[in-house]
C-alpha cells in the first residue's frame, strides 16, 4: 500500500466488457422529486489551460435536490424500487414517491445504512419524505458536522468502532438480527446483496443522462473518484459506449481499487483509511461493481491530502465549492496529468461530486 501519490495503468481494461448502462424510466423518476433541476456544468477554461487541453467541464453536484451532493440520486431510485418490490407491486404501476408514501401509510419501517457521510444522509432524507425512520451507522472518525446533518434529517446514527467497512459489515449484521421492518439500503454489495446496489449504481445514471445534453460534444476523458467504486461503476458504463478513456481516483490512504487492479482481482486494503476525503476511506471494492471497474478504467490514481486540497483550491478558483472527496478526480489529473496522456485535442469532464463538508476546514484550505 503507497502512501505517495501515484498512477497505474489498467493492464486489465477492455471496454467491450462494460456492461450497460441504466434502465428506462429513471431519469423520469428523478423529474418526480421535489425541486429536481439539472445540475450546472461549469465550462472551465483556466483548468483547461492548467493541463494542457481543449476544454475542462465540471459537473457541480453541491446542491441536488436539496442535498450537497449526487449520493440522492442512487439512494434515491435504490429506496424507490426496494420498497416497491417489498410491497409485491411493479415499478411502473407505482407513479412517484407521493404514490409511494401513500402505499406506505399503514407500514412501520426503518430504512438502514452504513456511510461515511452523504450516501447515509439521502437515505435519512428518503426515510423522511415516505414517513419512516433510518438508523444510520457511521465510522468512528466520522466528522460531527456530518453527524449532526445526518440527525439533522430526522435518523438515528450509530458510531462504530470502527472503519467504513467495519460499519456496512454492523448494518449487513442488524437487518439479519433484527425483525423484517429493517431494510439495508447500501451502495455496496456483499454475497446474496446484489439488487440494492445495483439500484443505486444505476440511479447515479441520471448524471450521464445531464452531461451529454448540456455538451455539444460527448467528453474524451472523465475522470471519477471510487470508494467502493459504485459512482465509477456508473460512469463506466454511461461514457465508456460514447468512446470516453475513464480514470479513476481514490485516496493514497485507502486505494482499494488501486491494488485490486494490482492483483486482478478484489482486494482488502488494511489500516487507518483516514485520508481528508472521507467519503472515499473505503478498504474494499463493492463485488457488484468490479468487473466495470476492472474492464472499464484505463488509469487508476491514488492522491494524496495535498493533491485533494490544491484541487480544492483549483476548483475554488474556477467558482465550484467542492469538499475533499469531491475535488478529488480533478487532483489526479493536477498531479498525474503528464501520466494520463492528456492531449491538446481532449474534451475532460471533472464531477465534483459534494459541497464543503465542513465549511470551517473548507476556508482555511482555500484561503478564505
Amino acid at each position: 500500500m503507497t502512501t505517495e501519490s501515484i498512477v497505474f495503468a489498467n493492464p486489465h481494461a477492455d471496454p467491450a466488457l462494460v456492461r450497460p448502462g441504466a434502465a428506462d424510466g429513471i431519469r423520469a423518476f428523478h423529474r418526480s422529486l421535489p425541486d429536481y433541476e439539472p445540475t450546472p456544468l461549469v465550462d472551465a477554461p483556466a483548468l483547461a489551460r492548467r493541463l494542457g487541453v481543449a476544454s475542462v467541464h465540471v459537473k457541480d453536484e453541491s446542491s441536488r435536490l436539496g442535498m450537497p451532493s449526487f449520493k440522492i440520486l442512487g439512494a434515491s431510485w435504490a429506496t424507490y424500487r426496494t420498497l416497491v418490490d417489498r410491497l409485491g407491486l411493479d415499478v411502473d404501476d407505482v407513479k412517484g414517491l407521493p404514490a409511494l408514501a401513500e402505499l406506505l401509510d399503514d407500514h412501520t419501517l426503518t430504512l438502514v445504512a452504513a456511510t461515511d457521510g452523504n450516501h447515509g444522509r439521502a437515505v435519512a432524507r428518503m426515510a423522511r419524505l415516505l414517513g419512516q425512520s433510518a438508523h444510520i451507522l457511521v465510522p468512528q472518525d466520522m466528522v460531527a458536522e456530518r453527524i449532526e446533518a445526518i440527525r439533522g434529517e430526522g435518523a438515528s446514527v450509530t458510531v462504530v468502532d470502527g472503519t467504513y467497512d467495519e460499519a456496512v459489515a454492523a448494518s449487513a449484521a442488524l437487518a439479519d438480527e433484527s425483525s423484517g421492518d429493517h431494510v439495508v439500503i447500501s451502495d455496496t454489495s456483499w454475497e446474496g446483496y446484489v439488487a440494492v446496489p445495483g439500484w443505486v449504481i444505476d440511479g447515479y445514471h441520471t448524471i450521464v443522462e445531464e452531461v451529454l445534453e448540456q455538451l455539444a460534444e460527448p467528453p474524451t476523458v472523465v475522470v471519477t473518484q471510487m470508494g467502493v467504486g459504485a459512482f465509477a461503476a456508473a460512469m463506466i458504463r454511461g461514457f465508456v459506449p460514447t468512446g470516453a478513456r475513464i480514470i479513476g481516483s481514490e485516496p493514497t490512504k485507502a486505494a482499494c481499487v488501486l491494488e485490486s487492479i494490482r492483483a486482478g482481482e478484489c482486494v482488502q486494503v488494511d489500516g487507518a483509511l483516514d485520508s481528508i476525503m472521507a467519503g472515499l476511506n473505503c478498504g474494499t471494492p463493492s463485488p457488484l461493481a468490479w468487473p466495470d471497474l476492472l474492464a472499464g478504467l484505463g488509469h487508476v490514481a491514488a492522491v494524496t491530502d495535498d493533491d485533494a486540497e490544491d484541487a480544492m483550491r483549483a476548483l475554488a478558483d474556477v467558482g465550484v465549492v467542492s469538499g475533499e472527496s469531491g475535488a478529488a478526480g480533478l487532483a489526479a489529473l493536477l498531479a498525474h496529468g503528464s501520466q494520463l496522456g492528456l492531449t491538446g485535442t481532449d474534451r475532460v469532464l471533472v464531477v465534483s461530486t459534494e459541497g464543503a463538508t465542513d465549511r470551517a476546514a473548507y476556508d482555511r484550505i482555500v484561503g478564505r
